[in-house]
C-alpha cells in the first residue's frame, strides 16, 4: 500500500513517515531484551517453545536470544557454585545486604545527585533495554549539560557491552552539525561502561512541523538536512538502521530550527554482510540517547 493521498503542508510528512516505515524493524534490541527476560525466568524445557513463538521465524534473533541466554546460564552457574574446597556462604542479612550493592537486573545503579566521573545526574530522561540515559552536569573543565548513557544493572554481558561500544565508536566517527556528539567516556565504579553526548532539548521531528504549522517547504527543507546527516554517516561507513522520527529531534538555535539525528544503537559497519567481513553490530536500545 502506497502513502496516504494527501496535499498541503501535511503532505511531506506524511511521506516522511512513509518512507521511514519502509526500514525493517525486526530484531530490534528493545525486542530481543523483552524475550531474553522472558526466556530467563522459564525452565530449560519450556524455552525451545516459547523462543519459537516470540522469535516469529526471525533466525537472526533468536540467534541472538540464545546467545544471551547462554551468558545469562554460565554467569549462573559460574556465582552459584563454589570452587572446590571452599564452603558456600549463606545470604547476607538485610542489614548487610542493604550496605552491599543492591538491585535487580535490569534496575537503575545511579538516582539524581550521584556523580559518574566527572558528572553529577540530575535526572533520568530516556530508558531502553540495556541502557539509562541521563541529564547530567559536567563540571569541569567547561560547565555543561550533557546527557550520558550507561548500561543497566545487570545488564553488562560481552554482547551487550560489544553492542554498547560499537554505537559510541559509531558516534565518535561523526562530525556534522545534525548529528549529536560524543564527548567522553569512562567506566563507572562498578566497571560499567558509559559515555557522554550532546544534549539535545528538542521534540520528534513530526511533532516539530505540527506545532510549528510548517509549509511543506519548511518540512521538506528539514527533511534534507537530514538527508545530509545520513548522507554523512554513510560516507563514514556506518548504516543508521533505525530512522524514524523518534529518533531524529528538532531544537532550535538563534530562532533556526535544526533537526538533529539521534540513537545510532541499530547502526553497523557498511560491509557486514559480505562474507569474511565481521564486525560487531552497532546496537543499543531505542530511546536511551540524548533527548
Amino acid at each position: 500500500m502506497g502513502p496516504p493521498i494527501v496535499s498541503g503542508p501535511r503532505l511531506a510528512v506524511y511521506a516522511f513517515e512513509y518512507i521511514l516505515s519502509l526500514s525493517p524493524m525486526n530484531g530490534s534490541p528493545d525486542r530481543e531484551v523483552e524475550i531474553f527476560n522472558a526466556a530467563r525466568q522459564l525452565p530449560p524445557s519450556e524455552r525451545v517453545g516459547y523462543l519459537e513463538a516470540a522469535c516469529d521465524g526471525d533466525p537472526a534473533l533468536r540467534r541472538s536470544v540464545e546467545e544471551l541466554l547462554q551468558e545469562h546460564d554460565a554467569g549462573s552457574d559460574f556465582l552459584q557454585t563454589p570452587a572446590p574446597g571452599v564452603q558456600r556462604l549463606e545470604p547476607p542479612s538485610a542489614a548487610g545486604a542493604s550496605a552491599a550493592h543492591t538491585g535487580t537486573a535490569g534496575s537503575p545503579a545511579e538516582k539524581a545527585g550521584d556523580r559518574i566521573g566527572r558528572y553529577r545526574l540530575l535526572q533520568q530522561i530516556g530508558e531502553g533495554g540495556c541502557g539509562i540515559v541521563y541529564m547530567a552536569e559536567q563540571e569541569e573543565p567547561v560547565r555543561r549539560r550533557v546527557a550520558l548513557k550507561v548500561i543497566k544493572l545487570g545488564m553488562d554481558t560481552k554482547q551487550v557491552i560489544a553492542r554498547f561500544e560499537a554505537e559510541r565508536q559509531a558516534l565518535a566517527l561523526m562530525d556534522h552539525p545534525n548529528i549529536a556528539k560524543v564527548f567522553d567516556a569512562g567506566t563507572t565504579n562498578t566497571g560499567r561502561p558509559y559515555f557522554v553526548m550532546e544534549l539535545v532539548r528538542g521534540i520528534k521531528i513530526t511533532d516539530f512541523c505540527d506545532q510549528h504549522s510548517l509549509s511543506t517547504r519548511q518540512r521538506l527543507d528539514l527533511f534534507v538536512e537530514v538527508c545530509r546527516a545520513i548522507q554523512h554517516a554513510h560516507q563514514k561507513g556506518v548504516i543508521h538502521r533505525d530512522i524514524k522520527p523518534s529518533n531524529i529531534l528538532v531544537t532550535v538555535n538563534d530562532g533556526v530550527a535544526v533537526p538533529k539525528v539521534i540513537d545510532f544503537h541499530e547502526s553497523r559497519a557498511n560491509g557486514d554482510d559480505q562474507p569474511g567481513h565481521r564486525h560487531p553490530q552497532r546496537h543499543l536500545q531505542s530511546g536511551c540517547a540524548a533527548l
